[in-house]
Order: C-alpha cells, then structure tokens, then sequence
C-alpha cells in the first residue's frame, strides 16, 4: 500500500471513533423524555376500569336542563274500523262481472258486480204464485160477499174466505220482501242480482273474481270499503315509556313520504294488552287525511308530556354510543371510573347533549367516553 493512501486510511478511522464517542456523550448528557406509559386495570365487573394517570382523562359537570320531555315512536297507517263497511251478495250464485277493483274510489249506488242466481230465481217464481192466490182469494172473497148478502152462505163460511185472503196478502208481502233483501226489483224479474255499493270510500279488500262463486252469507266479504277521510295510525309504545302517553292528549304525526307535513291528532285508546316479545303495547291517534295518508304508510309520531322535566346536560363527547346503547363514565374513588348506561334526549346547541335518566344534574362524568374507552380496550 501506498504511504499516502494508507495515511488517510487511518484519518478516517480516527475520525469515525472520534464521532462516535461525541454521539454517545450527548446522548448520555440528554436522554429522550417519552410520557410514562398508561396502565390500565380492569376489574372484575366489566364496568369498571382503574387507570394509574386519571388526570388524562377530564371531567364534566352535568348541567340542569328543563325541558317538556317528547317521546318519538313509529306508527302505521290503519283504516278507521267503524268506518270501514263490508260488501256482500245475500244472493249465491256465479259472479258473471266484476265492475271495480280494489284500491278504486267508489260512491254509494254504484254497480260493484253482477251476480246470477237460482235463488233469485226462486224468489221471482214464489212472488208470482202469491201474487196469483192473492187474485183468487180476492175474487172469492167478492163472491162469498154478495152470497153471504143473499142468504145463500152462513157468516162462518165469509170469515173463512176473509182470513184466507189475508194470508194471501201476507204471502205476497213475504215474497217482496224476500226479493228486496236479495237485491232485485219485483217490477223487473231477472235472475242476475246487481250488487252495489252501500257507502262511498275506496275498496280496500277483495275477496272475489269474475266467473268464480259466491254462497252469499257463507263466503267472505266480496269487498270491503272503507271511509279514508278520518284514519288511525296506530304506533307501538314500550311498556317503560307508557306513562308518557295519556288519553285525549295529542301527538303529532309526520309522514315519512311528506316530511315538511305535521298533522295532530287525539289518542284515542291505549292498548289493554302488551306484545310479550316486544313488551309494546299499541297506541292510537286519530287524524284526519288531508288526501296524503295511505294505509300502510309508515309514519313517525311525537308525543308530549303536559310537565316539565328537569335533566342532566354534558358535553356530546361525554356519551358513548355502544351496542345501540349510550353509556358514560363516571369517576368511582381516585383513579377508578365506572360506564353506566343512560337514556339520551335531544341533542343542544353548543354540542351538548341532554340526558333523560341513568345521571342527574351535579353528576360528573368524563368529558371523552371513546377515548376512555379506546384506553381501555388496549
């Protein structure tokens, strides 16, 4: 090796020790300073955590919130039962047409089908036989008089033919009215029946098609029509929140189809009994349809509390959503914080939160539950 080279071989050696040791000092003289390190305890009960640095983690003062407390439950909109009438053919026979539908608007008289029947046929025969004994028994009764007159009869034989004619008269009678009850007109004799409509509303069930058979009494309900002016919506209530729900008060209802649209209207009854798999009990309202409301429609309805509620107000961060539920931690002893479950209300300005029960006002709670809870998850 050359003398040069191997001159600034060892140069470079020497330098590279020399900065190895001047790294080493400062970092001697000025060690890194990392945060100590959070730990964590869980207990036994899984609502509860103790950490060893609680300062981390700050608390809130509930605040008082007075407010008319609201509970919010979904509904369904249901045809008025008293106002809903059934379509039937007192006559049996075959359906020969089917002149509406179901979902159409009907009016009262109207022809909603045809129907061709032996028994109408039978009424027609049985109104002409009486109508034709009616004739005789007058006719004989015209006879016996002006004999019963001439000497030529005793009374008894006149009071025999009068109470005859009387039944005669009964008879037709009979068969009129038999005719009227089976929708015909004695003036017309026909053996087809036209069944109309008794009130006006829209048909909201069909039970019948055409060419198929009806046993009159004995079969369903050909149609039903109900009178869509005035409905129920009738909405599910859990059995906690059925002290919220008075009757005669009234809730609001807003149309998922329609949200800009609120309609009012009086609860007209509580249900007796309760679902028990869902533990609700059904709740009706009574409103009139602005011409929106369908039956199936699903709507939201808002019930009001006639007094005042006093509730707890923290910071929005303090409620942690977990599991379709809201929990905060409340601070239990020095370092140990608890999760307790809440019930929320509406949400305030300033990003607060109110909460209905589970804390009340002068509580504290810790002001970031996730970052509690993201701590104690690791």
């Amino acid at each position: 090796m050359k003398p040069i080279v191997f001159a600034q071989a060892v140069l470079a050696t020497a330098l590279s020790v020399l900065l190895t040791g001047c790294a080493r000092n400062v970092t001697a003289k000025n060690p890194p300073v990392d945060e100590p390190e959070l730990e964590i305890e869980h207990v036994q009960d899984g609502s509860l955590v103790k950490v060893d640095h609680p300062e981390r983690f700050p608390l809130a003062t509930a605040a008082q919130h007075a407010s008319i407390s609201e509970l919010n439950v979904t509904g369904v909109v249901s045809a008025d039962v008293s106002r809903s009438v059934p379509v039937v053919s007192m006559a049996s026979g075959r359906i020969l047409e089917i002149r509406a539908r179901l979902g159409d608007n009907v009016t009262k008289g109207q022809i909603l089908m045809r129907v061709q029947s032996a028994d109408l046929a039978d009424a027609f025969s049985d109104y002409r036989q009486a109508l034709a004994d009616e004739r005789l028994a007058v006719a004989q009764l015209k006879r016996s008089k002006i004999l019963y007159e001439k000497g030529a009869i005793a009374e008894k034989d006149l009071e025999v033919v009068q109470e005859a004619e009387e039944k005669t008269d009964v008879a037709v009678e009979t068969a009129i009215e038999r005719l009227r009850v089976l929708g015909a007109d004695k003036d017309y004799p026909s053996a087809i029946v036209d069944v109309a409509a008794p009130v006006s509303g829209v048909i909201t069930d069909q039970q019948v098609t055409a060419a198929s058979g009806t046993q009159g009494l004995a079969s369903p309900n050909a149609f039903t029509i109900s009178d869509l002016s005035r409905v129920w919506i009738v909405c599910d209530v859990y059995e906690n929140d059925l002290a919220m729900v008075k009757m005669g008060e009234h809730a609001e209802i807003r149309l998922n189809a329609y949200p800009n649209i609120v309609l009012k209207g009086p609860i007209s009854n509580i249900g007796s009994i309760l679902d028990p798999i869902i533990r609700t009990a059904k709740v009706r309202v009574e409103v009139e349809n602005p011409g929106l409301l369908r039956l199936g429609m699903f709507v939201h309805a808002t019930f009001h509390s006639p007094q005042k509620q006093i509730s707890g107000v923290v910071p929005a961060s303090a409620v942690l959503h977990l599991h379709d539920r809201d929990w905060v931690y409340i601070p239990t002893g020095p370092s140990g914080f608890r999760r307790v479950e809440v019930r929320s209300g509406q949400m305030i300005p300033s990003g607060r939160q109110e909460i209905v029960s589970g804390i009340r006002p002068g509580d504290r709670v810790v002001a970031n539950a996730l970052l509690l809870e993201n701590a104690s998850e690791q």
